[in-house]
């Protein structure tokens, strides 16, 4: 047993400092930004923002709205090859905007290999598994960066240095971080195990820089605030669940109560992800999400808006004229709390 006793951090534990800055308009910033990777002969230029792989979140129409916005979705893994055809018929170059999701199992990589001969424009592959520390998430990188060796290849999660310097050893582009974090995942309640996530955020991209590597922040962001500061700490891009769920384009069960909409929003180990996609939970398995019901949002342009004009305005306060100068110009700032409280019993809208 061993205890480290340094105070890790959340995101709602800390505020940005701001600091002089030359810029005169939020218009000044740039959100773009290219990236060059270390294996993958590959680029991409965009909008570092990603959908994540969930079924209530990462669906074809969100995967069309986000383009517009030069923005990622990385699809969930329960969707055909029928469905990408559809897709990429509407979405001539679906290839700058689709992230493929995949397990580590042998029919995984079989589905994986159809979907490459159908869609060979596609950069981006995700090797998703809830406990990126099992030796087979290893195993399997060194056997999709051999059969894909120009791909960009994206894998995880995991929380710590040790981990994403494994991981972009054996072969990965960008190291996913984040566990427990989500906000429909319990697996800190039911396993106990995770890490606060600006502290993984921090510590997982020092370790990837190092090797010429990129970690995407996935889970953890309430607020278009959190997302400035997982760059603030080092993120090369930041995947989002609940922020995007609800949304028209999200997919997810609406119903109406009490005169209110609601859209279902689920993790991808919980219950209800396990009674459509694999028939039930499994004996030897504890569900780690959870399904809840939130307000309907209307068409998702509204809320990326609000992301992408924190991102701005956040840039304009500390002096970063794009996006990867965050971590640089960043310096964060320990707090009891960040919000006046005072209107604490009325619900907060961004």
């Amino acid at each position: 047993m061993h205890i480290q006793h340094d105070l890790k951090l959340d995101y709602r534990d800390v505020l940005i400092k701001p600091k002089r800055s030359t810029l005169s308009s939020r218009s000044d910033v740039k959100l773009t930004r290219p990236f060059k990777f270390r294996h993958s002969t590959l680029t991409w230029t965009g909008v570092p923002i990603i959908a994540a792989n969930m079924s209530t979140v990462g669906t074809i129409a969100m995967a069309q709205a986000l383009h517009k916005e030069n923005m990622l979705t990385c699809m969930h893994k329960h969707h055909s090859i029928k469905d990408f055809v559809q897709l990429t018929q509407q979405m001539p170059n679906y290839g700058e905007a689709l992230i493929l999701s995949i397990g580590v199992g042998n029919k995984e990589f079989e589905h994986l290999q159809q979907c490459i001969n159908t869609l060979p424009s596609i950069k981006f592959i995700c090797v998703d598994v809830a406990n990126g520390y099992m030796q087979q998430l290893v195993d399997f990188i060194v056997k999709v960066r051999t059969q894909f060796p120009e791909k960009i290849l994206i894998a995880g999660n995991v929380v710590s240095s040790e981990m994403t310097e494994a991981l972009i050893l054996a072969g990965t582009d960008i190291v996913k971080v984040g566990i427990g974090s989500g906000a429909a995942c319990t697996t800190r309640l039911v396993t106990g195990v995770g890490m606060p996530q600006l502290s993984a955020v921090i510590e997982c991209a020092d370790a990837a820089h190092g090797l010429g590597g990129h970690i995407i922040a996935d889970g953890g962001c309430t607020y278009p605030g959190d997302i400035v500061k997982a760059f603030g700490g080092g993120a090369d891009f930041v995947m989002l669940g609940s922020m995007l769920a609800g949304h028209d384009e999200s997919g997810g069960e609406m119903i109406e109560r009490n005169g209110e909409k609601l859209v279902s929003f689920y993790g991808m180990s919980s219950h209800k992800a396990n009674e459509t996609f694999a028939g039930g939970l499994r004996e030897y398995r504890a569900a780690e999400g959870r399904e809840v019901m939130m307000p309907y949002k209307g068409p998702v342009s509204n809320t990326i808006q609000q992301i992408t004009g924190g991102l701005r305005s956040a840039c304009t306060y500390i002096g970063a004229a794009n996006i990867k100068e965050l971590p640089k110009r960043t310096t964060f700032i320990r707090v009891n709390t960040q919000l006046n409280e005072s209107l604490s019993e009325h619900t907060i809208k961004i």
